[in-house]
């Protein structure tokens, strides 16, 4: 699933292209919207809401897109072949005189009204790349539940918005502490960190077309996606299981030198392990 760095560059991309012009083409390939016909109203704009998108019509009307796992929005110039996917993907086009901006694979899309955006965001926590980041709430919302597993937390939307599977393996490795630790036993100083390193890490990458955490040459990522690799730092191969609430089981990767707290037993499969309430995205 995409992080919140991925999701707002997508909506800086439909932001530029399409703010303040007036749709000459639209085309909604889903059977509730089949019908509708958004030509001749003017895009007010894009926002990203931690995973979500919010993009904005006169008349008061929103359309509000997730990409979760395979989603992705391309911008196409006049004449420009399309070259997202096979046409049978395309949920969305929303097109200009020179501009067609074109949704594949579109698992959320929904038209509301713009003064109901509440109904599909508001339950989200700070968001990370939002103007109004909060650490202080983000913190507050972790420690809420202090028996849940850290990575769990993490993905959680309704405490801070924008994390996905990637920052939380990397920040759980910046914190030295495994997935599996209880948020309750965090030790307090890195707790208090945490929001902030999350939020530099967001911004930092924001505008960067290849994900960096490390600042070391030619090293992207600490651990994810670096399964029986060694780690960067200590040279033990790094560890990858599964960590979900059954339903949404996501690998995770670790390093069970550098990283203290529980872990899956070595010899335990990929597989379900703890149930958790669903994390929200």
């Amino acid at each position: 699933m995409p992080e919140g760095d991925t999701v707002w560059r997508a909506a800086r991309r439909l932001h530029e292209a399409l703010t303040g012009e007036v749709l000459t083409r639209s085309d909604f390939r889903v059977p509730k919207y089949a019908t509708v016909d958004l030509t001749g109203r003017r895009v007010l704009g894009t926002v990203p809401r931690g995973k979500h998108l919010l993009t904005r019509f006169e008349d008061g009307l929103t359309l509000h897109t997730h990409l979760r796992m395979e989603g992705a929005w391309k911008i196409y110039g006049a004449g420009e072949r399309w070259r997202g996917g096979p046409g049978h993907q395309i949920r969305a086009i929303l097109g200009t005189p020179d501009r067609a901006a074109v949704g594949y694979r579109l698992q959320v899309l929904e038209l509301l009204r713009t003064t109901e955006e509440d109904r599909v965001v508001g339950h989200l926590g700070p968001d990370l790349l939002g103007p109004g980041w909060d650490p202080e709430l983000a913190l507050a919302n972790l420690r809420t539940d202090p028996a849940r597993p850290l990575g769990e937390a993490l993905l959680d939307q309704r405490n801070l918005a924008g994390i996905g599977n990637v920052y939380k393996s990397e920040l759980c490795f910046l914190l030295g502490a495994t997935p599996w630790l209880p948020v309750g036993a965090l030790p307090a100083d890195r707790a208090e960190k945490l929001p902030g390193l999350a939020h530099r890490l967001l911004e930092a990458n924001r505008d960067r077309p290849v994900r960096r955490t490390t600042g070391l040459p030619h090293q992207d990522l600490f651990v994810y996606g670096r399964a029986l690799r060694p780690c960067l730092r200590c040279h033990t191969p790094v560890r990858v299981a599964d960590q979900g609430d059954g339903s949404q089981d996501r690998p995770t990767y670790w390093c069970p030198t550098c990283q203290s707290g529980p872990a899956p037993a070595p010899d335990a499969p990929r597989r379900r392990r703890e149930r958790h309430r669903r994390t929200p995205t």
